[in-house]
């Protein structure tokens, strides 16, 4: 059943946020034929993800989804059929109002942030009653079957398993980045929050016996990066040390972005978006979750390490606990990274074990339709 959509988005982080509203409205119009605006308050960071987006139009089309400019002043807007607030943004009074002048009301959602407590699935789909006569429902993503999903594109797998195994496919991709893939070393990926554990990291990796190719998309570890290397870095440089040659890419869109976490052994990411698609990817991963007052998001990293370590070999899943929550809290990381470094075989088996099973579990784009045709 077709309907109309207006999601709402306002850019906290420059990417999360948009990164994980814009993947969601272009599925929704591609897979699930449903009509999309996309309402962001900041064109800039999205101008970054989408080439080709015009930072200072007010309204433009890409991939099928209409992009609409927030603005301060709000238009006289109809509302759509279903709502969406993303993450707890606060829609604006007016299309409030606008919503609730309806005849037939709008399904009115609340899509919350990813996490995998406990309490999350009690919390799925629950109604909060709102002025108007309208209802708020609380749609929650996340990785058990009694939540909303995860975001995940129709061929996705069979995309990134493809792309694995074409080894000259990966290499020309590298290369249009200007990277020369660098024979037997590891490579790895690394878009990040700024991190007083870095130093640590890089100076194992440099010391370590195996060669460790780092590439860097532009972003804000850059500055902890340039701290460590005693030289600004920007896109295009490079610098070798010891076994580490590290490399600047240049800020890439969504698309060449999931390429190049198929194209590394192991993915450090941030936030929401890149944490689950490196989860896709079916590598190893290191997650650097946003931090929260009073070490809220500790317990969420902890959360989903008792979920995703279900199963594996106690030595693995310890080194895999330890090294998230060094990456996260401060603590010495390079006797972490080395009983990882033994644990190696189980990190990659874990990692598309982990894909699988979550692939077995409805998308997030199909769920929320589902959800709207039973609100119905």
């Amino acid at each position: 059943m077709k309907a109309s959509w207006d999601i709402f988005c306002s850019v906290v982080d420059n990417y999360g946020d948009i990164g994980v509203t814009w993947r969601l409205a272009r599925q929704l119009v591609a897979e699930q034929g449903q009509d999309v605006r996309l309402w962001v308050d900041d064109l800039t960071a999205f101008a970054r993800i989408c080439p080709g987006a015009d930072p200072a139009a007010s309204r433009q089309l890409h991939q099928g989804v209409e992009l609409c400019h927030w603005p301060a002043q709000w238009p006289d807007v109809a509302a759509a059929d279903v709502v969406i607030e993303a993450f707890a943004c606060h829609l604006p009074p007016a299309y409030i109002e606008a919503m609730a002048r309806r005849a037939a009301k709008p399904l009115w959602l609340n899509l919350e942030y990813l996490s995998a407590e406990d309490w999350v699935e009690g919390c799925h789909g629950l109604p909060s009653m709102q002025p108007g006569g309208l209802q708020k429902f609380f749609f929650f993503p996340g990785f058990a079957a009694a939540t909303g999903g995860l975001l995940r594109e129709r061929d996705l797998l069979v995309q990134r398993r493809a792309w694995q195994q074409d080894e000259q496919t990966r290499a020309t991709f590298l290369r249009r980045l200007g990277v020369e893939p660098m024979a037997g070393a590891r490579r790895i990926s690394l878009f990040a929050y700024e991190n007083p554990v870095l130093p640590g990291w890089l100076e194992a990796l440099v010391a370590d016996q195996q060669a460790t190719q780092l590439l860097v998309p532009e972003g804000r570890i850059l500055s902890s990066l340039s701290d460590w290397a005693g030289t600004s870095l920007a896109v295009g440089d490079r610098l070798q040390k010891g076994s580490l040659q590290i490399q600047v890419l240049p800020f890439v869109s969504q698309d060449d972005y999931d390429r190049l976490l198929w194209s590394c052994d192991l993915n450090a990411v941030r936030g929401e978006d890149s944490f689950v698609r490196a989860q896709w990817a079916g590598r190893p991963l290191l997650w650097h979750i946003y931090q929260q007052d009073e070490d809220a998001h500790l317990e969420k990293l902890q959360a989903f390490l008792r979920l995703y370590t279900a199963g594996m070999p106690s030595a693995a899943g310890a080194a895999l606990d330890d090294l998230f929550l060094a990456w996260n809290t401060g603590a010495d990381i390079t006797n972490a990274w080395q009983r990882l470094q033994q644990s190696w075989p189980a990190q990659c088996e874990q990692a598309e074990r982990w894909c699988d099973q979550q692939a077995k579990q409805r998308d997030l784009a199909a769920a929320l339709v589902l959800f709207y045709q039973n609100w119905l």
